[in-house]
């Protein structure tokens, strides 16, 4: 447990991973009634760590950024705990864009990180919305991209960034639970917040936030015109793309690469920039328009 910021405390979950770096951070945030940002992976110890942290402290809310499991996994246990109401977006399908619902439809399944197919917030939150905590307002911003019911949160100076904006990593943006058209747009909302330092579901503080997320956008542009320029050498899938474009990566890790190879297909598609044979499906094969 540290005090990340005046009045903000974070407690790192014990469940590290390459998708999680050292574990999932929970923050509480105020001092004598206290509102739990995430409360991470369903886990005794972090239960227990949690309890401790807040010292007999009320818990005012309990908010979740997204339904990943090592994010809200620990929701209910903690709101019987606590008498605390869980707030969120909404269920593990909220915000799921409608071409993102086709493709679920089709059978396409998200990869990388468990959705918490269970999830259900006792209240939902809606973007520009302003809950009133014992530590001042804090505003909702809906961010989806990296999942559909992805929210981000400004208190003051402070945004609690959850997977959306880290510095350790670029976030997963895989179909159809996450969509790179909805992400894209969620960087430029994020970076109109004007925050000093952004609090991330994992690793450090990000203290330029606006250089941050300008990095991110351009990385994620000059991997759109890597793709462009492999389609450039005739229509492809999933697969063949993958292979051209991370060719210095080793096979192994082409699975996942293929799953942002195959968001920025989608992102392509909507801006008819590419066409989808037959349709835009996770097998199809992509051409330039």
């Amino acid at each position: 447990m540290e005090e990340v910021w005046p009045g903000i405390l974070r407690v790192i979950a014990p469940n590290p991973s390459l998708m999680t770096e050292r574990g999932t951070n929970t923050y509480l945030l105020g001092r004598d009634r206290v509102i739990v940002i995430d409360p991470g992976p369903l886990d005794e110890t972090h239960l227990a760590a949690l309890l401790r942290a807040l010292a007999g402290r009320a818990v005012e809310q309990i908010i979740v950024t997204h339904s990943h499991l090592d994010h809200s996994g620990l929701a209910p246990s903690l709101s019987r705990a606590t008498g605390a109401q869980v707030l969120a977006f909404g269920d593990s399908h909220a915000g799921r864009s409608a071409v993102m619902e086709t493709l679920a439809l089709q059978g396409l399944a998200g990869g990388g990180e468990g959705v918490d197919a269970a999830f259900t917030p006792d209240v939902t939150v809606a973007h520009g919305e302003v809950i009133e905590t014992g530590a001042g307002l804090v505003r909702v911003i809906h961010t989806p991209g990296h999942f559909g019911n992805h929210l981000s949160l400004q208190w003051g100076d402070v945004v609690f960034s959850g997977d959306h904006v880290m510095g350790w990593a670029t976030s997963l943006v895989s179909p159809p639970d996450g969509d790179l058209t909805d992400f894209m747009q969620s960087l430029a909302r994020l970076r109109e917040a004007g925050a000093r330092i952004l609090l991330p579901g994992h690793g450090a503080a990000v203290t330029d936030p606006e250089g941050r997320i300008d990095w991110l956008t351009a990385h994620r542009k000059a991997r759109e015109a890597q793709i462009l320029d492999a389609l450039a050498e005739g229509p492809a899938g999933v697969e063949r793309l993958t292979a051209r474009v991370y060719a210095d990566v080793p096979v192994a890790l082409h699975v996942a690469a293929g799953r942002n190879v195959l968001a920025h297909l989608i992102d392509l598609a909507g801006r008819k920039r590419v066409e989808a044979l037959p349709d835009l499906r996770h097998d199809a094969v992509y051409r330039l328009i």
